[in-house]
C-alpha cells in the first residue's frame, strides 16, 4: 500500500476522528467555563500533536528496539483500526457517560488520550516512518494538518452539532468508520502478502 501526503492526512483525520469526538468534547467540557472552552480543547489537540510527533520520529528505534517487524506492525495496526472502525460504526453506550461522569478541567485524559492520539493513531504513525522513513517531513506536514483540522472542528464542536443536529453527527462518523474499515482490510491484507512473499 503506497502512501502519499493527501492519502496519510485522510488516514490520519479518519483515525483521529474530530467529527466523532464532538460529543465527547462537548460532554467532558460541560464542568469548564464557556470561556476558556477553546483554550483547553488548543492545549489537548496540542498535546496530542507533540506525542504522536514523538511516536513518528521515534517509532522505527522503538520497533527495532522492542524487536518488532514492519509487517508485524502492519497487521497488528490494521487489526486496531480495524476494532476502532467497529467502534465508529457501533458507538458504545457508555461512550458519553463516562465523559460526563467526570468533573473539573479534563487535562490530557480522556481528549489528548486517547480520543485524539490513541493506539490506531499511535500504530499509524510508526507503521508510516518503518515503510517510508524517506518521506518524514510529508508525514510531519500530514500530522500537522491532521491536528489543525482537528483544532478547528472541536473549536467549533458545539457549533457543529447544533447547526446540524447530533444524529448527523453520528451518521457521518459511522459513514467514516465504514472507510476506515475498508483500510484496516487493506493494511492487514498488505501484511499477509509481503509475510507471504518473505517465506
Amino acid at each position: 500500500m503506497q502512501y502519499s501526503f493527501v492519502s496519510v492526512t485522510i488516514l490520519l483525520i479518519l483515525i483521529t476522528d474530530p467529527l466523532g469526538n464532538i460529543p465527547l468534547f462537548i460532554n467532558a467540557l460541560r464542568p469548564v467555563a464557556a470561556a476558556r472552552r477553546k483554550i483547553v480543547i488548543l492545549r489537548e489537540v496540542a498535546i496530542a500533536f507533540v506525542i504522536l510527533l514523538v511516536f513518528m520520529v521515534v517509532g522505527e528505534r522503538f520497533l527495532q528496539l522492542m524487536s518488532l517487524t514492519p509487517i508485524s506492525l502492519k497487521i497488528g495496526g490494521g487489526i486496531v483500526l480495524f476494532l476502532i472502525a467497529i467502534r465508529m460504526i457501533f458507538p458504545h453506550p457508555d461512550h458519553e457517560a463516562v465523559a460526563a461522569g467526570r468533573h473539573g478541567e479534563p487535562f490530557i485524559v480522556p481528549l489528548a488520550i486517547p480520543s485524539l492520539a490513541g493506539p490506531s493513531a499511535l500504530a499509524t504513525v510508526m507503521l508510516l516512518t518503518s515503510q517510508a522513513p524517506g518521506h518524514m517531513l510529508e508525514w510531519v506536514a500530514a500530522l500537522t494538518v491532521t491536528m489543525g483540522v482537528c483544532a478547528l472542528v472541536l473549536t467549533m464542536a458545539e457549533r457543529i452539532e447544533s447547526l446540524v443536529g447530533e444524529r448527523t453527527v453520528m451518521a457521518f462518523e459511522r459513514l467514516m468508520g465504514l472507510v476506515l474499515v475498508a483500510i484496516s482490510v487493506e493494511m492487514m491484507l498488505a501484511g499477509v502478502r509481503t509475510f507471504v512473499h518473505e517465506m
